[in-house]
């Protein structure tokens, strides 16, 4: 007889996976956009949730669909060269360079920054993620057991953290959300504006990247054949997507709602610190410490997990112990440099990077329509990449925005490129290059059968 999961253990591993996703980005950004919004929040978090949830069960659809183990089977599809590349930039941005040492100073900033003085706060952000990577290897060492500390411990502790403070944020709402100011950005394209505030989340990125964790710890509990670990992929993710998607939605309205008390905050990590402040005191900031805290070491967990067993499937000579390691030093070592630097830097890498990973989704869903032909996966992805670029570009510091010939060039690509005000200039150019890759699919099948 063919085994199945159980209820208890589909909403253990729905709360691995919501564990593993939802950290120090989804707890800001959401706030931080609320604010932003006022009272168009409800546009705004409708974009949110495309990218913010929509996109990261699409790639959990993906990775069940066809039963891969993550993102290199799945962009091995275009060219094992480019999964090749492609993969490791994907893990490189949610791991060490990026999402792992935000992670960390997110923690430090908001949970413990607030008690410290300013002229000590480096010294022990330093001390802080030596302890913080300490505890992430630790708990990596053995991924099978990544179900025991997230699913049933850490994730847990944080729900009943956070929704102490969402409680309270709605039976004493601090302000209401009608004629709640709307900065500029969020007047006339509140929607899209939220729909790129969903890249920060890395989700739809991290998605593919968990695909290995979700199918093994699927294994584990002793479901081996792969339409029954495609189907359980897709049930746990579900769970754990609308349990983010409710959050989302409360932590969205819960900032738009401290304007009635508070000014605009520089980001949303500054919104939650105020809030918990005003509703607990000191009590407040210490529940906040450790609803953050919580969240990024669980998320810390699964992204080291991820990393590792990747990387030794793609250098095999080294060893998952190696990886951890290597995993845990680099981003302690990259969070000294601050939150804010830290999402600067990574904002241009990020819209260059997740239309192709959204790309590679959609094509690996609808794949079975035009019978993975690879000629369509190739020419989609070689369209989407000259302006995934130009995305990216736009999005560049200041400094660089202000070269002449970077300014003349996007100045250039905005006159004829649709959506690229909006930061979606590659969409077009994608639908084209689509478009090519399955007529020319086509012809050359009618040519082959005649």
């Amino acid at each position: 007889m063919e085994k199945k999961l159980s209820f208890k253990q589909y909403l253990y591993v729905g709360s691995m996976l919501f564990g593993l996703f939802f950290g120090a980005g989804n707890l800001i950004f959401p706030v931080n956009m609320g604010q932003l919004a006022g009272e168009n929040v409800f546009q705004a978090n409708l974009g949110f949730l495309v990218t913010g949830i929509g996109l990261p069960f699409l790639g959990v659809i993906a990775i069940g669909i066809s039963q891969s183990k993550g993102v290199f089977e799945l962009a091995s599809k275009i060219d094992r060269r480019y999964a090749f590349i492609f993969t490791i930039l994907i893990y490189l941005v949610i791991g060490p360079f990026f999402a792992l040492p935000r992670l960390a100073t997110t923690s430090f900033e908001i949970g413990l920054a607030p008690f410290i003085d300013s002229g000590n706060q480096s010294v022990v952000l330093a001390a802080f993620s030596l302890v913080f990577f300490a505890a992430t290897w630790f708990f990596s060492r053995k991924p099978t057991k990544i179900l025991d500390y997230v699913g049933k411990f850490l994730n847990p502790i944080f729900l009943l953290l956070l929704g102490t403070l969402l409680f309270l944020g709605f039976t004493r709402p601090l302000g209401p959300v009608a004629g709640a100011v709307v900065q500029p950005a969020y007047q006339t394209t509140a929607f899209s504006r939220g729909f790129i505030e969903g890249y920060n989340t890395l989700d739809a990125l991290a998605s593919l990247a968990f695909g290995i964790i979700i199918v093994t710890t699927i294994q584990s509990m002793g479901i081996k054949k792969p339409n029954q670990i495609a189907r359980d992929t897709i049930k746990s993710g579900a769970i754990s997507i609308l349990l983010m998607g409710i959050i989302y939605t409360l932590l969205a309205y819960l900032g738009a709602m401290s304007l009635g008390k508070f000014a605009l905050s520089e980001n949303g990590g500054i919104a939650l610190a105020q809030i918990a402040n005003e509703y607990l005191g000191t009590a407040g900031s210490i529940l906040l410490a450790l609803i953050v805290i919580s969240a990024c070491l669980k998320t810390a967990i699964g992204l080291v997990t991820a990393f590792s067993e990747t990387f030794v499937e793609l250098f095999p000579k080294r060893s998952y112990q190696f990886f951890i390691v290597v995993a845990s030093v680099l981003p302690c070592l990259f969070a000294n440099i601050g939150l804010t630097k830290i999402i600067q830097i990574s904002l241009p890498v990020l819209m260059f990077v997740y239309p192709l990973a959204m790309t590679l989704i959609l094509l690996s869903i609808v794949s079975p329509l035009f019978k993975q032909r690879k000629v369509v996966y190739q020419m989609t992805t070689a369209f989407t990449i000259i302006p995934a670029i130009f995305d990216g570009l736009a999005a560049s510091p200041s400094g660089i925005l202000r070269l002449p010939v970077v300014d003349s060039l996007l100045t250039f690509v905005g006159k004829y490129l649709p959506f690229f005000h909006i930061g979606m200039g590659w969409i077009l150019p994608a639908l084209v290059g689509f478009s090519i890759g399955l007529i020319y699919a086509l012809f050359t099948e009618r040519r082959t059968v005649a």
